[in-house]
């Protein structure tokens, strides 16, 4: 194939048995995974056997646009998508036989709290107090093996997790680790249908592997191994252990060696051409990383040429930080014509973007946060989802009681607390509590209860089921479900003192709707109908970006920064208790991974890197000195331009005002009347 160095060609032509690549930042490793593929169906392969997996729903539609414009085919059944999706996938057919219905709804992490909380009233445990969001994150960590019941702490909620694992399959849902952790279960106490997905995906391929977490490799392991000693693995995973930086939420570059362990005699491939920044960046990186021990040893270079000098200034505080940033960002767009989403900063912890934003809007710099407020986490979005959610699965408790008297409708708590005493005493749903109250004989049922209230709201339900479930015209029909509940006088009567806000919320309505509409009426939708839109809505990833943040300064953590590039990058807050960060000095070993980070940081730079270091910041009301990164003395000193302060010239504007009213004067001049 054009366009590919040697080792990439030999990373896409060795389509048999286990391949290791190890492929170091900018090195062209999206363009080997999906070049491979094509290689695989131009080898005879059927879509179908070909299973390529990633981390974000915007990498695997990204890989699976590129795979079909090189083949011109539409590949409607060739897989392509997350872990996460891949689990939907395999319980959508399979769950039956852990004796859920098909039908399961997917709990996100607000639903994963409310049912927590649930679960700890239910155990007659004293709700204040409380952690929630801590309890389910010690929930998700002993699903997922990272953590066990030997704390006396964690001990103390071992019978709530029992209570909240019982709830979710008496409600017909799962959580997202169950994503993982169940297609394992099936797996182990059904071998016919491990076999039967080993038989169907014959040839895997994983991008981003070093960060998988141990029981994403479980999955990975057993789809891949075969039974047969005559067949080979025929599975390639690619990865670069030095970008490996998100062991807090699971991931273990310890996997690359855990996959050349189990797969013996896997071909390892190294990718150390880099092909997007400078060679004076990639020295500087290499200068740093190279000081990590456990890491596969590579050497990155550039055909780029050596570039631009690293800048790096020690400003007196933050405040002079982010005005630093702000000229320079200013002086680059007025020399060299660049546009604001050239510019990425990037900073370690959440906390660091407040000064750099108010020196934005002071500065009249259009920005873009990332690991804000996701769409569909907005509070009206999250209502109108819960109504489909209940609509597609009636058993669903927590979206239930988020839309029961939402818009209000005269189900407020004596009635919502009266359904939780019965579905307690019965073991069973809210739903079937008020199936239950429904069917009362009315001399039973007392007036205040609401009984006429229930009965109109399970009509509704009912109604928009039998009229949405497994039928088309799905945004027609939430627009009427919106109608009919009169979200809007909902949204006017609680924001009265600001309609627009309330007009804003509704106009994020109207985007769902349309968004839909897009969705059901793409030609490579297959199935436009309420659980595959459902499915999607729950496996969308807040990182997975916006194209609506275009033509602004992208602010960020390093974290979120990751997969990116910007021809400009700022690192602000280089310091040591930052980076890297004083939690991870108490942890040990982390100090390797925050070495990771901020090589992944400078690796997003194309062609200018600045770097920023405080010599005093203010933490907690008061103000410290501060002392630079250790790893800054890392980069070879040779690389870095120590920048001067900064110097009063005209700013961007006053330099644009002069030469625009220069170019109005010699307008009028030639202007003829």
């Amino acid at each position: 194939m054009p366009n590919l160095n040697a080792p990439q060609q030999r990373a896409v032509n060795t389509i048999e048995g286990p391949v290791l690549v190890i492929a170091g930042a900018g090195a062209g490793k999206t363009r080997v995974v999906t070049r491979r593929i094509v290689a695989i169906l131009d080898a005879g392969v059927p879509q179908s056997a070909i299973l390529a997996l990633t981390f974000t729903n915007k990498a695997a539609k990204e890989m699976e646009i590129r795979v079909k414009e090189l083949t011109g085919k539409k590949l409607q059944n060739l897989t392509v998508c997350t872990f996460h999706a891949l689990g939907v996938k395999i319980l959508r057919e399979e769950i039956e036989s852990l004796g859920y219905r098909k039908n399961f709804s997917i709990y996100d992490e607000t639903d994963r709290d409310q049912s927590v909380k649930n679960s700890i009233r239910e155990c007659k445990i004293a709700i204040e107090g409380v952690d929630v969001y801590a309890v389910g994150q010690l929930f998700s960590k002993i699903k997922t093996g990272l953590a066990d019941w030997g704390n006396d702490a964690n001990f103390a909620y071992k019978d709530v997790y029992k209570e909240y694992n019982r709830r979710l399959k008496l409600f017909n849902a799962v959580d997202f680790d169950d994503l993982l952790t169940l297609p394992l279960k099936i797996f182990a106490e059904f071998p016919e249908i491990l076999e039967k997905y080993r038989r169907r995906y014959r040839y895997i391929m994983v991008d981003e592997f070093q960060d998988t977490s141990f029981i994403q490799y479980r999955l990975l392991r057993l789809l891949a191994r075969r039974t047969d000693a005559n067949q080979s693995a025929n599975i390639c995973v690619v990865g670069d252990d030095d970008q490996s930086i998100y062991s807090w939420r699971g991931a273990n570059y310890e996997n690359i060696a855990r996959f050349e362990r189990d797969f013996p005699g896997a071909i390892e491939i190294k990718l150390e051409q880099n092909y997007r920044s400078t060679t004076t960046i990639l020295e500087a990186a290499n200068g740093v990383i190279s000081n990590n021990t456990n890491r596969k040893e590579k050497r990155l270079w550039s055909g780029n040429g050596s570039g631009k000098p690293i800048e790096l200034f020690y400003p007196e505080n933050e405040s002079n930080e982010a005005d630093f940033i702000v000229e320079q960002i200013k002086r680059i767009r007025f020399q060299e014509h660049a546009k604001f989403d050239d510019f990425g900063a990037l900073v370690r912890t959440n906390s660091m973007m407040r000064t750099l934003e108010e020196a934005f809007l002071a500065g009249n710099i259009p920005y873009t946060v990332s690991g804000g407020t996701s769409f569909f986490q907005r509070k009206e979005i999250k209502d109108v989802l819960s109504y489909l959610r209940v609509i597609g699965n009636l058993d669903d408790d927590v979206n239930l009681l988020r839309i029961i008297n939402t818009p209000r409708r005269g189900l407020g708590d004596a009635i919502v607390e009266k359904l939780g005493k019965i579905a307690g005493t019965r073991r069973c749903s809210i739903w079937d509590a008020m199936e239950t109250l429904r069917n009362a004989p009315a001399a039973l049922f007392a007036a205040e209860m609401g009984r006429v209230d229930i009965q109109e709201f399970m009509a509704l339900i009912e109604k928009y089921r039998a009229e949405m479930l497994g039928k088309r015209n799905l945004s027609q029909k939430v627009r009427q479900l919106v109608d009919e509940i009169d979200y809007w006088s909902y949204l006017v009567t609680e924001f009265s003192k600001n309609e627009k806000l309330a007009r804003w919320k509704f106009a994020n309505i109207d985007m769902l709707v349309e968004s839909i509409h897009r969705w059901e009426t793409d030609p490579d939708n297959f199935d436009p109908t309420l659980y595959p839109y459902l499915n999607r809505v729950s496996l969308i990833s807040q990182n997975d970006g916006n194209d609506g943040d275009k033509g602004k300064v992208n602010l960020m953590t390093i974290h979120a920064a990751k997969g990116l590039e910007f021809p400009v990058v700022f690192i602000a807050g280089a310091e040591d208790g930052l980076i890297p960060h004083a939690r991870s000095l108490e942890e040990g070993g982390a100090v390797e991974e925050e070495r990771r980070l901020f090589y992944v940081a400078i690796t997003r730079a194309r062609n200018k890197l600045f770097i920023t270091s405080c010599q005093q910041r203010r933490r907690q009301q008061s103000t410290t000195r501060c002392l630079p990164s250790p790893f800054l003395a890392e980069i070879p000193q040779r690389l870095i331009e120590i920048h001067a302060p900064i110097q009063k010239t005209p700013t961007e504007e006053e330099a644009e005002a002069s030469q625009f009213f220069a170019k109005m004067k010699e307008k009028f001049e030639t202007t003829q009347y």
